[in-house]
């Protein structure tokens, strides 16, 4: 980059400089690398204008200028002879019209790939040097919460650090990332690269990502083809390196590390119950996915019939190919709720509970220290008289249904309540 100028200058003098010649244009593609053609617009609008009758002769220093991948250097000057157009490489002293130089150019643009993958090598051998020795090399225009310093070191970007605490605290106190992503999206909160579009996954990545805590998981991925730069996850096959405390964290690790739990919990339970995927939020019913038959082990899913007025829950099981196959009883949406209610006084009454609260918030998991202190600030509020949706949202992990109206309650805290 730092001759771009010169040379754009050097071929507008040499150019102009001969009666014989007139210039049809200077196609500089300024600090794309020439591995392959697919981000050089300039390349390939050279080559669509010689295409079109605007060019007979390319003009350029070297063969590495022109392109470092074999295939596309052999591939391009081929079809441009073809049409009549030669390309003079000057440092190289070859011009492609000259049959003589065609295997000397063949071998010389094969030098050319191979100086580029001697290029790529040392840059990863640099990398992973830097990656051993605990030194950062990240992209923090992908990375929410975070910039670099002059010296290249990690430092939070405070107006984007509320977001992700944000997206932590919500998670942790049941919202969806689905949810979480919406709201958002709707409130045009910035991302990283300043986009108001959220998704799903952009969210669940935020959550999953260890250099929030403070720590740096390093060579996540790796470039399998200096030629095509096509990048793949990391599953073993290069050396990876973790770093702890490699930078100030926006999350505690206490948080990270229970929201790292609450994802475990949550494949678990799908794999347990047979579930495709973990339903939750605001936008659902609070025991949509959580409601498991007593007798089959089937989950139980929400049926309404608006004319006659009726809301019930029914094992998926009940019936297979038009045959009874689950006897267990269907549960009113008003008896469920009400046995909530229920259980959920019983267990915040309970000193015996108040006690196990108190002992897993100080030797607990981290995630069970978060449930047990928000248990207590939850039960401090006292008993309920009505059915709260967010309340049974966030406290339920499960309910098994024995009869119609004999229920299993199971409380994120562990608690097992029978009403």
């Amino acid at each position: 980059m730092h001759s771009f100028d010169a040379q754009v200058d050097y071929y507008t003098k040499y150019i102009n400089e001969r009666e014989n010649y007139e210039m049809a244009g200077i196609y500089a593609d300024e600090g794309i690398s020439g591995t392959n053609v697919r981000k050089r617009e300039q390349f390939r609008k050279m080559i669509e204008d010689c295409q079109a009758g605007k060019i007979d002769l390319v003009i350029t220093k070297s063969i590495s200028r022109f392109a470092r991948n074999t295939q596309d250097c052999l591939q391009y000057s081929r079809m441009l002879k073809n049409m009549g157009i030669g390309i003079v490489f000057e440092k190289e002293n070859i011009n492609t019209l000259d049959s003589t130089g065609e295997l000397l150019f063949t071998i010389l643009s094969s030098l050319a790939q191979d100086e580029s993958r001697n290029i790529s090598e040392n840059c990863k051998w640099g990398i992973r040097t830097k990656f051993k020795n605990g030194e950062m090399h990240l992209n923090t225009y992908k990375f929410l919460g975070y910039d670099k310093d002059e010296e290249g070191k990690l430092i939070i970007n405070k107006e984007q650090a509320k977001t992700v605490e944000r997206i932590y605290k919500e998670f942790i106190w049941g919202r969806n990332p689905q949810e979480i992503a919406k709201e958002l999206e709707d409130e045009g909160v910035p991302g990283c690269c300043g986009q108001t579009k959220w998704y799903t996954t952009t969210v669940i990545g935020i959550l999953k990502n260890e250099k929030h805590m403070g720590d740096a998981l390093l060579q996540k991925t790796y470039t399998i083809d200096f030629l095509t730069k096509k990048q793949v996850k990391n599953n073993g096959e290069i050396t990876q390196v973790y770093v702890k405390d490699s930078h100030k964290g926006i999350i505690d690790r206490q948080t990270w590390e229970a929201v790292q739990e609450e994802f475990e919990r949550r494949e678990k339970f799908m794999k347990e119950h047979g579930l495709t995927k973990y339903v939750y939020g605001a936008e659902c019913n609070p025991f949509t996915s959580r409601v498991f038959c007593g007798e089959c082990g089937h989950s139980y899913t929400k049926h309404s019939w608006k004319s006659r007025g009726v809301e019930q829950w029914q094992c998926k099981n009940h019936r297979t190919d038009g045959r009874l196959t689950c006897r267990n009883a269907f549960v009113d949406c008003s008896d469920l709720e009400k046995g909530f209610v229920v259980a959920f006084n019983k267990i915040i009454t309970d000193k015996v509970n108040v006690a196990k609260w108190e002992k897993m918030r100080t030797d607990g998991t981290p995630l069970q220290r978060i449930r047990a202190e928000q248990m207590i600030g939850i039960a401090a509020e006292g008993e309920i008289k009505n059915f709260v949706p967010e309340l049974a949202q966030l406290v339920t992990i499960s309910v098994t249904v024995h009869e119609a109206r004999a229920f299993e309650f199971e409380f994120m805290d562990g608690s097992k309540i029978k009403v």
